[in-house]
């Protein structure tokens, strides 16, 4: 059993991470990357949200969808739940922390659309067939890989902004590279 959770632990962060190698949540791992407090914050929320929508939907789905014979009513049950967490936490954020919640600005309520949120719910009941601690593992550790790769991308971005870069690779441009570099560096996890 712990080798098995160790083995979804470390998939679902280094070998396929969703935003690196599945390339899911490319939105906010893109437009919130600015700075590391900001994809810190992010990353942090999305763990929240992951995490908790992984469990609760599992307990949907196993006890009211499967008994209920309603598995059709799955996406829209996953996304509604997904939109309360995201509601939560952007309460929550506004309350605690005005700065955070102004420097998220629109990616905060993109949680909800975000792919990777839904994705990972999906693949551990779908794909995967997780029972409730593997897939509370899993999300878990799927959101910490997506905040592993928003702060190395922020951090990659707080950097180039003192570096020399040719005027026709400045702004986004080199972000894509930076962002395709970093997923190339994870490749190199794919033979564990």
């Amino acid at each position: 059993m712990l080798e098995n959770i160790l083995r979804i632990a470390i998939s679902a962060i280094l070998i396929n991470n969703f935003v690196l190698s599945r390339f899911m949540g490319i939105c906010p791992f893109l437009g919130v990357s600015k700075k590391t407090s900001t994809a810190a914050g992010m990353g942090m929320a999305v763990t929240f949200v992951m995490t908790m929508a992984g469990t609760i939907t599992w307990l949907i789905n196993k006890y009211i969808l499967v008994a209920f014979n309603m598995q059709y009513m799955k996406t829209i049950v996953f996304i509604f739940v997904i939109a309360a967490l995201v509601q939560f936490v952007e309460m929550a954020l506004q309350k605690y922390s005005p700065s955070l919640y102004s420097a998220l600005g629109i990616y905060l309520p993109l949680i909800t659309t975000n792919c990777a949120v839904l994705g990972a719910v999906l693949l551990a009941i779908d794909t995967y067939n997780y029972g409730l601690v593997e897939t509370i593992v899993f999300n878990f550790c799927a959101a910490i890989g997506f905040t592993l790769a928003i702060i190395l991308l922020s951090g990659v971005r707080e950097r180039l902004e003192t570096a020399k870069i040719p005027k026709f690779m400045q702004g986004f441009p080199i972000v894509l590279v930076s962002a395709a570099l970093i997923s190339i560096a994870f490749l190199g996890f794919a033979g564990m």
